[in-house]
């Protein structure tokens, strides 16, 4: 049976990893895969080491995946952030924030794609820039939205 595994934690990050870019994780660590799914067992003592995680996510990257372990650090420092701040925003609120930034996300593509854009359909670096600011706006927004989730 599968472990269970807190879904905003490193070792469910990790176990994402290995379950869609087996090969390549193990690659670029140079570790084997008993030892990381070791370290994605929140039962046991192994850790996975700060420069292995980024090794992890930049294969990922590479595959064309999510950063894995990068997106469980950020909702982890998300978490410690609302604890401190005490914040508890409603779900209806989150959602329609990410709505907002999805539709900011969707018209910087289409403005950036535009022939009347700065090089015509091709995107410039400032118009990667501005859609690459909008990703991670709409990245933070779904954290929230999961911690939310989560948290109920």
């Amino acid at each position: 049976m599968a472990k269970l595994r807190d879904i905003s934690s490193v070792e469910a990050g990790l176990s994402l990893a290995i379950k869609n870019n087996k090969d390549k994780v193990i690659v670029a660590t140079g570790k084997s895969e008993s030892y990381l799914r070791k370290c994605s067992d929140p039962n046991l003592p192994q850790q996975l080491d700060h420069i292995d995680a980024i090794k992890i996510d930049r294969a990922c990257i590479e595959a064309g995946l999510m950063p894995y372990l990068f997106e469980a650090h950020k909702a982890i420092i998300l978490s410690e952030l609302k604890k401190i701040k005490g914040s508890n925003q409603d779900l209806n609120e989150l959602l329609i924030k990410f709505t907002i930034f999805h539709g900011k996300l969707m018209d910087s593509i289409k403005t950036a794609k535009s022939i009347s854009s700065d090089q015509g359909p091709r995107i410039s670096a400032a118009e990667k820039k501005e859609i690459f600011d909008a990703f991670e706006k709409l990245e933070t927004k779904i954290m929230k939205i999961k911690k939310t989730i989560e948290d109920r």
